[in-house]
């Protein structure tokens, strides 16, 4: 992809998801991820109702007449996209591929974040950290987010979970809300998933397909592992075949749900074959429901 060609993806994804930010997302997300706590506003005169315990003595003091502290929610967070970039991701069988869900959805939340003014940061990882960009503000730095979401190349096409979840607990040090977008399809990082959950904020987006659970019956047909790149001829009209193809993804799908509720990981489950706004919107509504 050239320059102009780069130029014109960046806009193009910036308009949609600048304009799905500031009429669907920018409400629900202020609502379904607060700041982490209260901070000091002004004093004003006591009324009736107030709470004891906001008095400031000295200013009531100073001036012989009860005034209170008032305090504002500390709205602004650090914000760290995840940002699964391995092979299996290079996947799609029906609107779109998962990398450009990705690519949407990254950007949408980006944009919903910097409207809030939040700082953005992001983590690339294959089987290994592949790039790390420093949380900041502004629009300038979504729109180089959007750049490398569009141009990046992984050096690896594995997937190593846990391994973007222990980078994030060591470079983040602050609590913050991570963003793991991924299709989760890797095995052993339910414990730093538990570890990252405790020290931040970790949400999950799980981007899915439905060839992964369900083949078509095509008769014989070659399928390949983007990881790996192995590839296994498989009698797709076999209904022995079939049924252990949609029992082995039944199992995978029930774990990786088990896996998210016992680490207390809210969750918004994405098919490429839909929209990604209601189970987003749906996602943010959850949140809300449990604060």
């Amino acid at each position: 992809m050239d320059t102009q060609d780069l130029l014109k993806e960046v806009r193009k994804i910036e308009i949609k998801s600048r304009g799905l930010s500031n009429q669907i997302f920018a409400g629900e997300y202020h609502s379904a991820f607060k700041g982490r706590g209260m901070a000091f506003s002004e004093v004003r005169e006591y009324q009736p109702g107030d709470e004891i315990r906001t008095i400031d003595w000295n200013v009531t003091a100073r001036f012989n007449h009860p005034f209170i502290k008032v305090f504002e929610e500390e709205r602004e967070m650090t914000v760290m996209l995840l940002i699964d970039v391995s092979g299996s991701e290079d996947f799609g069988t029906s609107r779109k591929l998962k990398q450009q869900v990705i690519l949407e959805l990254s950007a949408v939340l980006a944009f919903s974040a910097i409207k809030n003014n939040d700082k953005v940061g992001v983590i690339f990882f294959s089987d290994k950290i592949e790039k790390f960009i420093v949380p900041k503000k502004g629009s300038a730095h979504i729109l180089t987010i959007i750049r490398e979401l569009i141009h990046f190349k992984p050096e690896s096409q594995g997937t190593n979970l846990a391994e973007a979840l222990k980078y994030l607990t060591s470079v983040i040090k602050k609590r913050c809300t991570a963003f793991l977008i991924t299709d989760f399809i890797d095995d052993g990082f339910e414990d730093a998933l538990k570890i990252a959950n405790k020290k931040h904020d970790i949400v999950g987006l799980r981007i899915i397909d439905e060839r992964e659970s369900n083949l078509p019956k095509i008769g014989i047909i070659p399928v390949k592992d983007n990881e790996s790149g192995e590839i296994l001829w498989v009698d797709s009209s076999n209904q022995k075949v079939q049924k252990e193809y949609q029992l082995r993804a039944r199992k995978h799908d029930a774990k990786i749900r088990d896996v998210l509720a016992k680490s207390g990981v809210d969750c918004a489950h994405v098919n490429t074959k839909e929209s990604y706004v209601r189970p987003l919107i749906n996602l943010f509504k959850q949140r809300e429901r449990k604060r």
